[in-house]
């Protein structure tokens, strides 16, 4: 074993310029802004306090690293990508130190412990990895040209309404969100009935496991067991539901699939699950995905400790609704979109859950990657 300081140089980041530019600026959390100076040329950023603290970025072109970050710059024999990759591996958040504010030093990652294979190893194992990383990635660009297609069908219907020569918002029915629902709800923490998280168990979606991206990320789920489950059955989710925040960071959505069931939430997260007697979870989701509810939500929305929307707020949003055979007609323009997306992220999830599985093996050596022709 030897000390990680020898293998890589550790530095604080610096507050950013205030210049505008093209070179990206990284925080814990990733890109924060962009300027005209970098003060790192590649290397892995590490978010250095807060809630950030332990997180890891690969970047491989210069760039600007805030003071909210360490930069990590290879010495000799570690291949970046390697390197990435063991930073992912050595549960850096646990080795913080401080409570009300995390924080990680220099010090404790010049004096991380590691056993590091030869060059060749290292780039086998990185390669390994980074082809699923890549394969995640262009899923995910594919998700957000989707997105585009159906935001862009749903502004020339809505909005623009090209499709009806000229018809008038006033000449479609605007129905409450409520109305078009079999249920409209939120979830309540466990330990407010004096119930614990568990290890594994039902899936307890957070509002951190509901992304910008629209996707659903497991690994930020917490667990119950099925007794806690029972106990919230008003917010037992299922699959086509539209699951939306309320609370704290306002506004994020996603569609459930069955890829993440069982699963419950907790009173930061709103529960849409669409009567399909009345409309299509499709056609409901493109509202969602069209930013229809953004400005009606957004003058709404109430401060208390943090902000947050009321489930009355969320229930009174009106819904264009159209004739039955003009309806089904651009359901099959959108439908096709998600599920393709859909499709995606299920995708994302089983190779995230590969990954995760590969990378301590790798790392430890317990697989044993020397004979293989990359």
């Amino acid at each position: 074993m030897e000390l990680l300081s020898k293998y890589v140089e550790f530095k604080n980041g610096k507050k950013r310029p205030t210049l505008k530019g093209t070179i990206p600026v990284y925080g814990g959390n990733g890109i924060l802004d962009y300027t005209n100076t970098a003060n790192m040329q590649s290397g892995v950023v590490i978010g250095r306090v807060g809630v950030y603290c332990g997180s890891v970025f690969l970047v491989r072109e210069e760039c600007w690293v805030s003071d909210n970050a360490i930069k990590a710059m290879c010495k000799e024999n570690i291949d970046l990508g390697y390197l990435y990759y063991l930073l992912s591996s050595l549960h850096l958040n646990e080795r913080r130190i401080g409570t009300s504010q995390p924080l990680l030093t220099q010090n404790i990652l010049n004096n991380i412990e590691v056993e590091i294979p030869e060059l060749a190893i290292q780039k086998k194992i990185s390669s390994i990895l980074e082809l699923l990383d890549e394969k995640i990635k262009l899923n995910n660009e594919i998700n957000k040209n989707l997105e585009e297609q159906a935001q862009a069908i749903f502004k020339s219907w809505f909005v623009d309404f090209e499709p009806f020569g000229g018809i008038q918002p006033s000449e479609m029915q605007f129905i409450p969100l409520q109305e078009l629902c079999k249920v409209v709800t939120k979830g309540t923490t466990p330990t407010t009935l004096g119930k614990s998280f568990t290890s594994t168990g039902i899936n307890f979606i957070k509002a951190e496991s509901i992304l910008d991206n629209h996707s659903i990320d497991s690994s930020k789920f917490a667990f119950i067991d099925e007794e806690t489950n029972a106990l919230l059955k008003r917010s037992v989710i299922k699959a086509n539901d539209i699951v939306f925040t309320i609370a704290g960071t306002l506004g994020r959505f996603a569609m459930v699939d069955n890829s993440v069931l069982p699963a419950n939430t907790n009173q930061a997260v709103a529960i849409i699950r669409p009567d399909e007697t009345k409309v299509t979870p499709a056609y409901l989701y493109s509202f969602f995905i069209g930013n229809w509810h953004n400005e009606y939500y957004s003058k709404r929305i109430q401060q208390a400790v943090q902000a947050n929307l009321s489930l009355t707020t969320i229930k009174s949003l009106p819904i264009a609704v159209l004739k039955n055979t003009t309806m089904n007609n651009y359901d099959k323009l959108v439908s096709p979109l998600f599920a393709l997306m859909k499709s995606n992220e299920e995708e994302n999830r089983r190779l995230s859950k590969l990954r995760d599985t590969l990378l301590p093996r790798l790392m430890s050596g317990e697989l044993d990657v020397s004979n293989l022709d990359l």
